[in-house]
């Protein structure tokens, strides 16, 4: 008989490299917010996949930044987290990309016990001759790991790193139910999912100024009736989130309804509101209410 193998593989790179479309193509299901903008992701997200003989706990954390306000100090609390507990780590840059935004992670990477996965990413929207020089490069400053190229957006090679990694993974029992897909609650995705088309919608500071708290969710046999808040930090804000007339608030709660009719395979019914918290990306408490700073 094969042996059952499982363990934790943490994802980490800068901002915007595309560490949540990886995710989401490993688990085959939308659990990380996916925009252009950067700094989408917030939390450390887990997403398990499950094979008869296998348990891979995916990781999703924010990208590296140097932090500004307390709630981004919290955010790189999530991805110190992530070298604690990995079995197998994966580095993930794009073309062009040098370093780190911070140092400090760099050198742990480079002085890792664990295996690590350097990933390239986005190697299609660019030469075959960049892409060698960019494998030297990395072969240069990082001469212990395993380099691989791939295009999470188009999903190339994408299942080649997933069965590598598989390879790596140490003999374990599962540490999660086999039928698992996520260590969040169910109103973590209904606030991400909101929160997504806020990043889409809105400009600027607004969708960096937003925190989404369901305070109701009720699941029938036939539909999920919930109420969300959208929290900003400013009155001003406020009234740009519902727009004239109530009509961009609307588009949110719209847009938002059909991605969770879709994600829970059952009607919702969507209630929206917004509120002033004034300066909570600042505030400990609030913060730590949010599930983002846990000392």
């Amino acid at each position: 008989m094969t042996k059952h193998k499982a363990g934790f593989v943490n994802i980490i790179g800068n901002p915007n490299v595309g560490k949540s479309t990886l995710m989401n193509a490993f688990v085959g299901e939308k659990l990380s917010i996916i925009t252009s903008k950067a700094q989408t992701t917030r939390h450390r997200i887990l997403g398990i996949v499950n094979g008869e003989d296998f348990q891979v706990i995916l990781s999703d954390t924010p990208g590296i930044i140097k932090p500004a306000y307390e709630l981004q100090n919290s955010m790189m609390d999530f991805v110190k987290s992530a070298f604690e507990d990995a079995d197998v780590l994966i580095y993930m840059v794009e073309i062009g990309e040098k370093a780190l935004k911070d140092e400090k992670f760099f050198d742990k990477i480079k002085s890792s016990k664990i295996p690590v996965l350097l990933l390239l990413n986005k190697i299609d929207v660019t030469e075959q001759e960049i892409i060698e020089e960019q494998v030297q490069y990395w072969q240069e400053q990082l001469p212990t790991v395993e380099i691989h190229l791939i295009s999470a957006l188009q999903n190339f090679n994408v299942t080649g790193v997933f069965e590598r990694i598989i390879e790596l993974l140490p003999a374990s029992p599962a540490y999660y139910p086999k039928d698992q897909l996520t260590d969040k609650p169910e109103r973590f995705f209904v606030n991400e999912t909101i929160r997504e088309k806020i990043l889409m919608h809105y400009k600027k500071e607004i969708p960096y100024s937003v925190e989404i708290e369901t305070e109701e969710f009720f699941e029938d046999e036939d539909i999920i009736r919930m109420r969300a808040v959208i929290m900003v930090e400013r009155d001003s804000q406020k009234g740009i989130i519902i727009g004239h007339k109530g009509s961009a608030l609307k588009r949110v709660g719209v847009e938002s309804r059909k991605d969770l009719e879709k994600f829970f395979g059952k009607q919702v019914h969507l209630e929206l509101y917004v509120k002033v918290n004034k300066n909570w990306r600042s505030d400990s408490r609030q913060l730590k209410r949010f599930g983002y700073n846990k000392k």
